[in-house]
């Protein structure tokens, strides 16, 4: 298995469809909604959409992403995209970062120079990483996705023939956050050979459904946790309804629309992060579109959704597993708008828990929403280890 170098390039009548379409746009009638009460309030969308169609610059974007070097490899007849960034300290460690849904590889290009490259931050040199960033297949440019059955555990066995067999770590690091996490959990359970150490940025392990764990499993210090989870399950109830029982239903249209594509992803980045319901102010506008734009340009939108059929609502029983602990030492960063979460106790109970740090802002995208705090913090974590 050769990675072949890869150049982000679309098509220019695939970029001029998207805009196209962006002002053929048939708006749904909305009133009553100012507080997105009933989803994603239409003078607002009205308004990025606008900018999207008139202003955005995809090129500009793509040029961007392009200073990055990019690869693709196929494993096991799955197509998988990853930026690969080479350290600049003196002895680079070789780190998997992976993203989750509604997010892609591009959030993390604000946490990556800052683990390639620490001295240019204020940092230590020799905290530097070998950094690789995978789109998750199904997403963006690992497509085009035909294999069925590919949940968390087997994607981090992809992840380990990425980062072994392809690229010649015989031990790495990994850091995840939403399926991220998830993934990045199963190679601290199954890989411990391959994984020095995990960390994740969203609190929540294997087997550990923080969305229904009891009030009283949390201690007074964390009642806050308990609280801030019981208001998000309102916010994550529609999607994962949809994604794990019927999500190609659901691509046709988003596939059709960028607009449809843009409401579904943008009314998650606002409701999930810690934006105060500003996320264009958050985010930034061309962030925003980027990341619909790079789901609609791909085509990606409906793989991307089967992520939760196959984990939640498998067609096939996967096997019992006796030992769900986590073999490798963990580090947690737990956000204040963080949408599950697991009590400190538990997680010194299924795992050697190494770092635990409460940062003071962010939500479910921390590391697009506090770079600076996740590199750091991810630098200090595997710093700290020697099983390298």
């Amino acid at each position: 298995m050769r990675p072949e170098p890869f150049r982000i390039e679309v098509e220019p009548a695939r970029v001029d469809d998207m805009k196209r379409r962006l002002a053929a746009t048939r708006w749904a009638p909305d009133f009553g909604n100012a507080d997105w009460a009933y989803g994603v309030e239409r003078g607002w969308l009205e308004s990025m959409v606008d900018y999207w169609r008139d202003e955005f610059d995809w090129r500009a974007q793509e040029a961007a992403m392009n200073r990055l070097p990019h690869f693709r490899v196929a494993i096991d007849g799955v197509p998988i995209h990853f930026v690969h960034a080479r350290g600049q300290g003196p002895s680079p460690r070789p780190l998997v970062l992976t993203h989750g849904w509604p997010w892609t590889f591009w959030d993390w290009k604000d946490v990556i120079p800052r683990l390639t490259d620490p001295a240019a931050f204020g940092g230590d040199p020799r905290q530097s990483f070998d950094v690789i960033v995978p789109s998750l297949p199904g997403f963006g440019f690992s497509t085009p996705l035909t294999t069925t059955g590919l949940e968390p555990r087997r994607i981090a066995r992809l992840w380990v023939r990425l980062m072994r067999d392809v690229l010649g770590h015989a031990r790495f690091g990994a850091v995840g956050g939403d399926w991220g996490a998830q993934i990045t959990g199963e190679l601290g359970i199954d890989h411990a050979a391959e994984v020095c150490g995990i960390y994740l940025t969203m609190p929540i392990l294997p087997g550990v459904d923080g969305r229904f764990l009891p009030a009283e499993a949390y201690a007074a210090d964390e009642q806050w946790m308990v609280a801030r989870r019981d208001e998000a399950l309102p916010l994550i109830a529609s999607h994962i309804a949809v994604h794990m029982h019927d999500p190609q239903t659901l691509a046709y249209a988003l596939a059709d629309s960028p607009v449809g594509t843009a409401a579904w992803i943008w009314e998650r980045r606002r409701a999930w992060s810690d934006c105060g319901g500003d996320v264009a102010g958050l985010f930034g506008r061309d962030f925003l579109c980027a990341t619909a734009s790079l789901y609609w340009l791909t085509n990606t939108i409906g793989s991307s959704l089967r992520i939760y059929k196959e984990a939640f609502n498998p067609t096939t029983t996967p096997a019992p597993r006796a030992d769900l602990r986590v073999k490798t030492p963990v580090g947690l960063a737990i956000a204040p708008k963080e949408l599950a979460y697991m009590p400190r106790a538990m997680a010194e109970e299924r795992c050697d828990l190494r770092r635990w740090t409460l940062l003071p802002r962010g939500g479910h995208f921390a590391p697009a929403e506090q770079p600076e705090a996740i590199a750091s913090d991810v630098r200090a974590f595997f710093g700290a280890l020697e099983a390298w």
